[in-house]
C-alpha cells in the first residue's frame, strides 16, 4: 500500500528533483555499470539493472524507488517486474546481493556460504513474499521490527538513503559481481497423451 504523503509535497518534490539531477550527469557511468534510469516522475524512479560482464545481456533486477515523504522518511525500494513494474516475489528475483565478512579472503567464500556466514542484502520472509533491500537508509529496513533499534533519523543526512547510495549498493553487491549464468535443467519422463493406456 502506498505511503500517504504527510510532508509538504513541494519539499519532497524538491528533494526528489535534487536526487535525480545529481544522477543525470553520471548517466553514462551508471549505464556502463548496467544501471538504467527508465522513468523518474515524482515521487518514484524506475531503474533496471543488468550485469555488464554477461553475454547475452540479462536483466538482473528492476526497482521502483518511492521518495514519498523524503527525507523525513527514507526512500522505499521495491523489486518489480521490469516489464509490468508490479512487485515480484523473492522466487522471481534471480539476484542475490552477497557480502563477505570484512577481512575474509575470497577463496573462503564457498565455505562461508555453506555456513550461512555471508550477508545477503536482499531479504524476504519466504520465497512467495516480496523481497526487500535490508540495509540502513531503506524504508523497508527501518520499518522492519527487527531493526527497531536503528531508526532512520540516526542515518538521515549521512548519505545513506540517497539515490547514489542505493544504486551503488545494488551495483556493488548485486549485478556488478555477476560473471556467469547458471543453467539448471530438470529432467522428467513424458508420456504423450495418445500413449496413455485405458
Amino acid at each position: 500500500m502506498p505511503e500517504l504523503q504527510t510532508v509538504d509535497p513541494e519539499v519532497s518534490r524538491a528533494k526528489f528533483d535534487r536526487e535525480i539531477s545529481r544522477f543525470r550527469p553520471y548517466t553514462d557511468a551508471y549505464r556502463a555499470q548496467g544501471c538504467f534510469l527508465i522513468d523518474a516522475s515524482f515521487p518514484s524512479a524506475f531503474f533496471i539493472f543488468a550485469s555488464p560482464k554477461l553475454k547475452p545481456r540479462v536483466i538482473g533486477a528492476a526497482i521502483e524507488i518511492d521518495f514519498t515523504n523524503y527525507d523525513l522518511r527514507p526512500p522505499s525500494v521495491v523489486f518489480v517486474d521490469p516489464f509490468t513494474r508490479q512487485p515480484i516475489a523473492r522466487k522471481d528475483l534471480p539476484l542475490n546481493m552477497l557480502r563477505r565478512p570484512p577481512g575474509t579472503p575470497p577463496e573462503m567464500i564457498g565455505a562461508l556460504i555453506q555456513q550461512n556466514a555471508v550477508t545477503d542484502f536482499i531479504q524476504a520472509n519466504s520465497l512467495e513474499d516480496q523481497p526487500f533491500l535490508c540495509m540502513a537508509g531503506i524504508r523497508e529496513y527501518h520499518d522492519n521490527p527487527a531493526h527497531s533499534g536503528d531508526p532512520w533519523l540516526l542515518h538521515r543526512g549521512s548519505g545513506e538513503g540517497c539515490l547514489a547510495f542505493i544504486l551503488d549498493k545494488i551495483i556493488k553487491y548485486g549485478t556488478g559481481p555477476v560473471e556467469q549464468l547458471q543453467i539448471q535443467l530438470q529432467l522428467g519422463l513424458l508420456v504423450p497423451p495418445q500413449a496413455i493406456p485405458e
